[in-house]
């Protein structure tokens, strides 16, 4: 059953232009300016390997922070994502580890036989970091990535990560450092909200983790919307409705172990949620998972974007309308229950 889309509520302050590409921090909520940025400045100062490309997005990917810090390690490649690419994976030949940053659409779609057979082929030691993942620009289908997971995700050699927050942001551009081989990373950029110090916790690349108990649904989620899940988690706990929710941060290779433990609870409502399509991302993958493993939740939803090209639009009224608001998020978990 899909969620309804968000009713016009009369009365609501109209959203500007400028909220096509607003932070999508709520009012008051804590933030780190240019997360990413600021942690591969730390990570380089101890390796001289690192060096940054970006394909004419350094200020939109907070890469500009890396350049300013290490001018003769960064390479600006200009409007050519299949040369960055290429190029990278022959620095990595050489033994640098490049960070290469661009949009996630032009990765995912302009790029991906350049880093399918230059680098996840090859399996060279290439670290893609991309902004605007999923619905997180409000200029339309050619900039949101709302299929990035799902294209990826059928490669071989790649490491997925999805991370929620400043913080996490943080400790994964370290993480994915140290780790051996291709990896593509979602990238929330700008002034980040900060969400995950509440619960005192630590990035592990390849783990879920459950950031908070309940017994009435087990949400399972990555990224953007385990900060939604948090939230709505809050409201329902109001209504005595206790929402665990379990963070999933690396989508390939799948913590399966983790999460069929969690899901194999009895009794409770297991909802998959994500900033992604519905087609061939983390529900389908545990969709699938469950199935083969014996895995039979009470019952399994999915919040995900629907399968169709999305409006352009101010990001708030976007969020409400295709179900990942944290308002709707909790009007579906209310209605399943």
């Amino acid at each position: 059953m899909k969620p309804k889309l968000a009713p016009f509520v009369p009365g609501r302050k109209r959203a500007t232009t400028s909220a096509m590409i607003a932070s999508i921090a709520a009012e008051g909520q804590p933030t780190r300016p240019a997360p990413f940025g600021h942690a591969l400045v730390e990570v380089a100062k101890s390796r001289p390997d690192i060096v940054g490309m970006t394909a004419d997005l350094s200020k939109y990917t907070d890469l500009h922070i890396f350049a300013k810090a290490y001018p003769d390690r960064f390479y600006q490649m200009g409007m050519a994502e299949q040369i960055m690419f290429g190029a990278a994976s022959g620095l990595a030949a050489e033994g640098f580890t490049p960070f290469c940053t661009t949009y996630a659409v032009f990765a995912s779609r302009r790029a991906y036989d350049f880093i399918h057979q230059t680098i996840a082929e090859e399996d060279r030691n290439v670290k893609i970091v991309c902004a605007l993942p999923g619905l997180t620009s409000g200029y339309g289908p050619s900039h949101q990535a709302t299929e990035d997971l799902a294209i990826f995700r059928a490669m071989p050699n790649l490491t997925i990560v999805d991370p929620c927050d400043a913080l996490e942001i943080e400790q994964a551009t370290a993480a994915i450092a140290a780790h051996q081989g291709p990896t593509y990373m979602r990238l929330l950029r700008g002034n980040v909200p900060l969400v995950l110090d509440e619960y005192g916790y630590r990035f592990r690349l390849g783990k879920a983790q459950t950031i908070r108990e309940g017994g009435d649904i087990l949400v399972i989620s990555s990224g953007l919307l385990t900060m939604r899940a948090l939230e709505a988690a809050k409201e329902l706990e109001k209504d005595k409705i206790g929402v665990a929710v379990l963070h999933c941060p690396t989508i390939k290779p799948l913590d399966v172990e983790t999460i069929r433990a969690e899901a194999g609870k009895g009794g409770r409502l297991v909802v998959v949620a994500e900033n992604h399509t519905e087609i061939g991302g983390l529900g389908e993958a545990l969709a699938r998972d469950f199935l083969l493993n014996g895995i039979h939740p009470a019952r399994f939803r999915h919040i995900a974007l629907p399968d169709e090209f999305l409006l352009a639009g101010a990001l708030p009224t976007l969020h409400d309308r295709y179900g990942i608001s944290t308002q709707a998020i909790v009007r579906s978990l209310k209605g399943w229950l």
